[in-house]
Parts: C-alpha cells; structure tokens; sequence
C-alpha cells in the first residue's frame, strides 16, 4: 500500500542533528554580537556591534551566518525531497480529542494486524501494536514508524502489558497451521495466557477488547453453512487443536470476564481471508497457489481438491472487525466471504489468473482438514451492516501483484508444505 520507509529515520536524525547546530550557531552569534546570552538586539543594534567588531570577530560572524543559511537551505531541501518522493508518513485524518482514541492492537505487524493498524492510524487514532515478530514482519508497519501517533513494542502477550488504552484488538496468535503447529504448547499458551493477560488489561484500564477468533472452532461442521449458533466438530487432540481448542477457551475466557467482571467484549469468527501481506511462508492455500503459479512451479492440492473453503479480502475482514469493535451487539460474529469454492476449482482460477505454466498435483490429505467451510453471515449483515464489498477476482488480482513484488525483492520463495513449519524471514 505504501511505499518502503527504509532509511526514514536516519534521515529524521539528521535534520534533528541540523536543527540543534543551528540552534547553537544561532545562541553562539547572538552572544558574540551583543556581549550576552541574553535575548537577540534589534537588526540596526546588531549592524552597529558588528561596525565595532575587530577583525578576528568580524570573520566569525560572517561564517556563522553563512553556515546558518546554508544549514536552513539544507534542511528545506530534505523536506522538500522527502515530501516528492513519497518518504513520508501516509495522510492521517485529525480527530477531535473527544473521537481519538489509544488502541493497542496485539499481533500488529502481522498480516490482518498490520492491514488494521494502517485503517486506524489513517483514521486518526492512536496505535499501539504489540508483537513478538514470530510470524509478524517489520516492513509491515515499518511506514508508520517515527509517527508521533504510532509506537510499536517487540513483546509477546503471554507477559503482562501495562499500557493505557481505550480499545484493544487481540489478534496475536499464530494462525496458519504449520506456524501454530510448529510450538503447539506456544500456541496454547497465546491463545490461553496472552488472552487472560489482555483480558486483565482491558478490566483494569477499562477497555473494551475485541478477540479475534477463527472458523476453526467449527472444527469439521457437520452443518453447512455455519452459524454462530452451532457448537461444532473439533478434534481435541489432534495436530489443529492447539489452535482450535485454544481459540475456543479464549472465547469461553471472554465471556466469564463480561458476565463477571462487566468486561465489554467483542468476539470475531473469522474465515479465510487473504490480500497484501500474507506471509509469503504462511503454507495458506491462497499464498502457496499464487507463489507456485508465479514461478512454474507445482500447485499442490492436498486430497482430491473437492473439500470447500470461502475466501475474503483482507480489506473487507477490516472493516468488520471495526464495525463489531465500534458497534453494540456483544456476541460472537461470523466474518467471511460466503462465496464458497472447491480447492481444485480456485487452484485453477489462479493458474489461469497468472498465466501459469505450472502443472496442478495432488498428494495425500492433511490430517483433520475439513471438507467444508462457509460461513452464514446473516448476523454481521443484520447487526453489524456488514458484508463483502470485494469481488474475488479483484482481491485476488492485488495478491497476485503483491507477490510478484515480493518475488522481485527477495527471489525465489519456497512455498511451506503443512507439515510444521517455523517462519522464514524472507524479506522481513
């Protein structure tokens, strides 16, 4: 969305530097002219002291004068460079101190984090974000660094924060399954222990904290399509339950803490989603393809290709997280695109959107993957106004782009396969 900030506050060291030697220059002149650290003489009083300056004095103040303009032209050009080359900080909106607000956004610069964090700087607030970078990247809010309305904080949820707040978004939790596979007891413990920690940050600074949940507590639904009413199908010691079963007890942990501690809450059941910023690693359906597409290689389909997902962009999941934060209704929300394909039929949509050479296989089924996914948004469109506003397609075609970039950057990516997989910090 914006382009790379690299090098941005180096540059903002140096015109902070420029400013103080001008600051010096300045004080240094003027004490030389009338004898004083005091305040500066009028111009005609000034002429006058040089008139009787000697030599030696004379020289002095000609320099610093010279190098006082030559440092202000300097730092006009910075200015002027950095505001032409697009090297500042995206436009915000300026709020009312009665509307903006303090955020804490947890999981920050990771893919939906990073997507929510631009939204709510760009609106006007103020942003906190806590990550630990385990799947989050730094050059996804790395634009945003140096704002006077933005700080970013390298830490992990299952440690308490103490920040002041008015909202909080808990999105840290690893969500593809080699990554939330990779540590399971690590993955628990955010779901679990960060959750809680959020939990009691919200109840103490009396914040309201929405938790992003998941599709997969549905597990593998034996309804379809899923309401927020159905209970679901999960697996409680297989290899997807450290997230399914954790993201579970999160939302159990939401609700003691609204009906015991009058804690207001707001819990997103969120579908695939997918857009700039997916983690070029992540081993999602939507990345592997395109990445596989882009380069020639095999697109692989684990099973026959016949089980079903629903797919939204990142943009639209955006603003219904904000919509549920800022709204009234309290109880779970279905965030998807009900728009429902077969795996083997979207891995052929994007073969044909890349102009792929590659070739489709298929290889054996993952364990405890469910046959399908949509979701019923009934409730979102009645309580919240919400529904999909992007096509598909149109998604799809800025994915593609995107990962042409991240090609171009960082050469040869090498898709992850589900099994259990840590992060590459490919491009980070």
């Amino acid at each position: 969305m914006f382009r790379d900030q690299s090098g941005q506050s180096s540059r903002y060291i140096r015109v902070v530097a420029i400013v103080l030697v001008v600051a010096v220059l300045g004080f240094l002149v003027g004490s030389s002219l009338n004898g004083t650290g005091g305040d500066a003489q009028p111009v005609s009083a000034m002429d006058n002291s040089y008139r009787t300056m000697d030599n030696s004095q004379q020289f002095e103040a000609l320099v610093a004068r010279e190098v006082r303009s030559q440092l202000m032209q300097q730092v006009s050009r910075m200015h002027s460079q950095a505001a032409s080359s697009g090297s500042t900080w995206p436009p915000v909106r300026t709020l009312p101190e009665s509307q903006r607000k303090r955020i804490l956004v947890t999981g920050g610069a990771g893919f939906v984090g990073s997507n929510l964090v631009d939204r709510l700087m760009m609106e006007g607030h103020e942003v906190i974000v806590l990550d630990n970078m385990f799947t989050g990247r730094k050059k996804n809010v790395q634009h945003w660094i140096g704002h006077p309305s933005f700080q970013m904080i390298v830490g992990d949820v299952v440690n308490p924060a103490y920040v002041e707040v008015d909202q909080i978004y808990h999105l840290a939790c690893p969500a593809s399954p080699p990554h939330y596979q990779y540590n399971p007891i690590k993955t628990i413990k955010t779901s679990t222990e960060g959750t809680l920690n959020m939990l009691g940050l919200a109840k103490r600074v009396r914040a309201r904290i929405l938790l992003t949940s998941t599709s997969e507590i549905y597990g593998d639904p034996e309804e379809h399509p899923q309401r927020e009413t159905y209970w679901g199908n999960v697996n409680a010691i297989g290899p997807r339950a450290c997230y399914d079963e954790g993201k579970r007890v999160a939302e159990t942990m939401m609700y003691a803490y609204k009906n015991q501690e009058k804690v207001e809450v707001r819990v997103a059941r969120i579908f695939n989603t997918f857009g700039p910023r997916m983690h070029p690693n992540d081993g999602r359906v939507v990345s592997n393809f395109i990445i596989q597409a882009l380069q020639g290689k095999p697109i692989t389909i684990y099973g026959e290709g016949r089980q079903t997902r629903s797919f939204q962009y990142v943009d639209d999941l955006v603003d219904g997280l904000i919509r549920l934060m800022n709204g009234n209704y309290d109880g779970p929300v279905n965030l998807g695109n009900p728009e429902e394909y077969q795996i083997g039929e979207f891995a052929r949509v994007i073969h044909k959107m890349v102009g792929s050479n590659s070739s489709i296989v298929k290889l054996a089924p993952t364990t405890d993957d469910p046959n399908k996914r949509r979701p019923d948004i009934s409730l979102a469109m009645e309580k919240l106004g919400w529904r999909p506003q992007v096509k598909v397609s149109d998604g799809l075609r800025k994915t593609v782009d995107y990962f042409r970039r991240e090609l171009e950057q960082t050469g040869e990516i090498v898709p992850t396969g589900p099994q259990a997989s840590r992060p590459k910090p490919a491009g980070n």
